[in-house]
């Protein structure tokens, strides 16, 4: 088999002490560490277990696809449903804009990391990540890699001004315009939870992304 190709390798970190679990008992180390990260216990209700590194991997590599079930999710989905205004009569459906309310949990969430200690946390856990990307099926690819190009793409979602307008052909809601239906389901989420929370999540993906080029070699 070739050696893979990889774009951002990250600088290797020092050795684990204790060693690193194995994949299948990393929630023993990655839930605890997400606690103390976030410093609020109560986080451990809003992840989805067991397996949080391979739902991390399974979500950031599906995120630029068309579907993602709920169900691979890392964390648990926001509770409610949809928020919409007018009639498909009228032809007048619409995303409601108080339907960013129902994300500002998660929103505060994510902009209360400390995402220099996030990535010093990935870096240290690499290897479990590259694993289970390797059993997701890519034995020559590199995870790293991959998190930064679907961090791209999240970044070039589009933000039209306005209301959304929907439609409903049939038991779920489609966005009317064909151009903002045909994006992945990562970029359609960002639509969905609104401009304001969308530009302070873009936020933190930037940071992100900064924070993880600075620990990665370009090759």
């Amino acid at each position: 088999e070739e050696a893979a190709v990889v774009d951002y390798r990250l600088a290797a970190p020092p050795a684990a002490n204790p060693p690193l679990p194995a994949l299948a008992d990393s929630d023993t180390l990655l839930v605890p560490s997400i606690i103390e990260l976030l410093g609020n216990p109560l986080v451990q209700d809003l992840l989805q277990l067991p397996g949080v590194i391979r739902r991390i991997v399974v979500t950031v590599d599906n995120l630029p696809r068309n579907r993602l079930p709920p169900e691979n999710w890392p964390v648990k989905p926001v509770a409610g449903s949809l928020r919409i205004i007018g009639s498909a009569a009228g032809g007048s459906l619409a995303i409601d804009p108080s339907n960013g309310a129902r994300y500002a949990t998660f929103v505060k969430l994510v902009e209360s990391v400390d995402v220099k200690k996030l990535v010093a946390l990935y870096v240290r856990t690499y290897p479990l990540f590259q694993q289970a990307y390797v059993e997701l099926g890519y034995p020559k690819r590199y995870f790293n890699d991959r998190l930064l190009q679907v961090i791209d793409h999240l970044l070039a979602t589009p933000q039209p001004a306005g209301p959304l307008k929907l439609v409903q052909p049939k038991l779920f809601y489609e966005f009317a315009d064909p151009e903002l239906q045909a994006l992945s389901v990562g970029q359609k989420t960002l639509l969905r939870i609104g401009p304001d929370n969308a530009a302070r999540v873009k936020t933190k993906l930037r940071e992100l992304q900064d924070e993880v080029l600075r620990n990665s070699e370009k090759r």
